[in-house]
């Protein structure tokens, strides 16, 4: 049996480490050319993908032995067997694979420990520009730029005027276009991957509006780095995602936004 984890900020060093190890990974085949290959539902995947996936995996087992990890590409663990995990790490090796096919550098290495149902612990590392961004609760988030000290970011507050609203690169819909039909001056940050919720937890957003379809692995990671700087992750419901509480690994639509005393849910469409 898995030695509970009581102090998961304890960890957050090695994790980065892991981090930083499956970005080399993903740098060394997005230099050097890949092909692409697509999963039963049509979503893409790589070499790097799995190279990534296989070096987080293992490491995970060395940090924390007996931990179980659910990553995107090692998904299919049935939720008979999920239900009696107390922790586990989920794990996205490799998010926006879309954004790294089209070369734009907008792809994230995410890692998440989920206690119950929460996230405590979240990991992002940017491989292109070597950016790290971590919380674990009751800690802060920061931001770490390559040989740089780490920096405590913030959400900032919006009390209406402009707003600046993170939206996605490669799926925009029409209910995200409805949604900014209720700003009358906004201006929109275009990117992939979970870069969306960190702009929001550093303050160079005030939402991120996702109406539209993410899994588990895709916000956890995100979800604790925002939580710790102030802002949240909320279905349309407003209530904080949980995590592996169902058989489908599917999230409803959220939102993350970063000044939580402002009532988002009356430019939010119902479900």
């Amino acid at each position: 049996m898995a030695q509970r984890i009581d102090r998961p900020g304890e960890l957050l060093q090695g994790v980065v480490a892991l981090a930083e190890d499956a970005g080399r990974r993903i740098m060394e085949v997005y230099s050097n050319g890949f092909s692409v290959e697509h999963k039963d539902d049509r979503s893409p995947l790589t070499e790097a993908d799995l190279a990534a996936h296989h070096a987080i995996v293992a490491g995970l087992e060395v940090l924390t032995p007996g931990v179980p990890v659910l990553s995107e590409e090692e998904a299919e663990i049935p939720y008979r067997e999920r239900a009696s995990w107390q922790q586990y790490w989920l794990v996205d090796p490799l998010d926006g694979t879309r954004e790294f096919i089209k070369r734009n550098g907008e792809f994230t290495v995410n890692i998440a420990l989920i206690d119950g149902h929460d996230a405590v612990l979240g990991v992002i590392y940017v491989p292109v520009s070597e950016v790290t961004y971590y919380a674990s609760a009751g800690q802060g988030a920061y931001r770490q730029e390559p040989g740089g000290a780490p920096q405590s970011i913030l959400v900032r507050p919006w009390d209406g005027g402009k707003i600046t609203v993170a939206g996605s690169r490669s799926h925009s819909n029409e209910r995200f276009e409805r949604f900014l039909t209720h700003f009358e001056d906004f201006d929109i940050i275009s990117m992939g991957s979970s870069l969306k919720s960190c702009l929001v937890a550093e303050g160079r957003a005030d939402i991120y509006a996702r109406l539209g379809p993410t899994s588990e692995w895709d916000t956890a990671a995100a979800q604790c780095v925002v939580e710790e700087a102030g802002g949240k992750l909320l279905d349309l419901s407003m209530r904080p995602l949980k995590y592996n509480t169902k058989e489908s690994l599917l999230n409803p639509s959220f939102i993350v936004c970063g000044d939580a005393r402002h009532d988002w849910a009356k430019y939010l469409p119902e479900g």
